[in-house]
Parts: structure tokens; C-alpha cells; sequence
């Protein structure tokens, strides 16, 4: 079994061994009756405007169109709620699942988050709580805007929900631009060995230590040998 950790640099292929299906949705709630994730990207051209905010702690993520088989332009059409069955959407799912939390109704919905940076490169940006969904008008139509909050918790700690997330390396989101200037500085390469394979974004001063996810300077790619390696020494 792949184990992945937030920063980690994977193809979509090891997605879905990762997580036992090939991702094809950008938005999946409870694969079948388990753990949702989304796929984001704040690429040029990207079909969403996906936004991170609050120095990488919150990501403010778009909802999808009507799919393209139901509608010939669907950059024109509200985005839906319910689908024409009456069933509900992804988009449904989750404003369903924000507003239960809202409510006190239930704790917030853990998601796994992936981060398109470039083709055929993906990074897993951690686990996400779902703390609000609303609706806005962009241009002319209704759009819908999820909130999320990263955390430390993994989805298979729903018990710890209530607890406060501590400073680790991970708990502020590397911005995509940072993420891109890096990879491009390192050459899609370990700073350390030059290996090209089970890559991570690597804060050189850890975030608990004051570290900032902000700044090219701080951030480096590491093959997993060499990060585990570092981690070691870091007291």
C-alpha cells in the first residue's frame, strides 16, 4: 500500500492507486460511502477559479458546471444543485454536508485535497475540513464557493476533531506560484541526490520553527530518502 504525506509530488496514476479509483470528477464526495476528495488547480486556463487565502490555511474552492452533455454551453447555466433526476450533485453533496455543520448538525466533512501544478503533475495538499458553502453571482449565472480549513487530522481520526491543530510543516499550504518557481529553480529534481522520483515540497526551515510557506527560499524538493533523512535530524 502507497502512503503519501502532504507536499508530496505524485501522477495521477499513483492517485488512484493511492486512493483505490481512478479520479476523474474534480469534486468526489464519499467514494463509495468513504473518504471525499477534490481536485483543484490555480493553473492558467484552469476551468474553476480555486483561491487559497489566510497564508495557506483556508482554501476557498469553486463548484463544477452542468456536465457538457446536458448543456452546449455551460459557462452560461447556473451550476446545479440537483441534477435533472432530481438527485443531487457533488455540488449538492457537499453544501449539504457544510450546512449540516453549520447547523451543529454533524462535524465537518474531511476531504483530501490533490493539487493539479502542471500536466501529468500532481501534489497532495492534505486533509481539509469543510466549514462553509454559499452561492455567488459571477457574471451573469450562480456559482458555488466551498470553504475549507487545512488541518492535522487524517481521515481516519474523525474522533479527533475537536482538538487543536498544532504548527507541523504541512499546516500551511504551499501557494501554487511558490510550488511552480520551485520546481522550476530545482528542476523538477532532489536538491540533494537529483532523483526525479517520490518528490516533496520540503520546507528548509520548518514551519513550527518559523519557517514561512510563502517564499521560494524556503521551500526545496526533496526525494523521499532524503526528506525522511532530514526529518531525522530536526529536533
Amino acid at each position: 500500500m502507497i502512503s503519501i504525506h502532504p507536499g508530496d509530488v505524485i501522477s495521477h496514476s499513483t492517485m488512484g492507486v493511492v486512493e483505490g479509483v481512478s479520479l476523474q470528477k474534480g469534486m468526489n464526495f464519499k467514494i463509495k460511502g468513504g473518504q471525499s476528495i477534490i481536485l483543484m488547480s490555480q493553473r492558467k486556463g484552469a476551468p474553476y477559479v480555486d483561491k487559497v487565502e489566510n497564508d495557506g490555511q483556508i482554501l476557498v474552492y469553486e463548484g463544477h458546471d452542468v456536465p457538457k452533455n446536458l448543456a452546449t454551453y455551460p459557462k452560461l447555466i447556473d451550476q446545479p444543485l440537483k441534477s435533472p433526476k432530481g438527485t443531487l450533485t457533488e455540488n449538492g453533496k457537499f453544501f449539504n454536508a457544510a450546512q449540516r455543520y453549520k447547523d451543529g448538525e454533524a462535524y465537518p466533512e474531511l476531504v483530501k485535497v490533490y493539487e493539479k501544478i502542471k500536466d501529468g503533475i500532481w501534489v497532495y495538499n492534505g486533509v481539509f475540513e469543510l466549514v462553509d458553502a454559499w452561492e455567488e453571482i459571477v457574471g451573469n449565472r450562480k456559482v458555488f464557493k466551498f470553504k475549507l480549513h487545512i488541518t492535522d487530522l487524517t481521515i481516519d481520526q474523525k474522533e479527533q476533531r475537536q482538538q487543536e491543530a498544532n504548527d507541523l510543516d504541512h499546516n500551511r499550504m504551499i501557494p501554487t506560484a511558490i510550488k511552480l518557481e520551485v520546481w522550476k529553480r530545482d528542476n523538477g529534481k532532489c536538491v540533494t541526490c537529483g532523483s526525479s522520483d517520490n518528490l516533496h515540497f520540503d520546507h528548509i526551515l520548518p514551519f513550527s520553527k518559523g519557517g514561512t510557506s510563502l517564499s521560494a527560499e524556503n521551500i526545496q524538493l526533496l526525494c523521499a530518502r532524503h526528506n525522511l533523512q532530514k526529518s531525522a535530524k530536526i529536533q
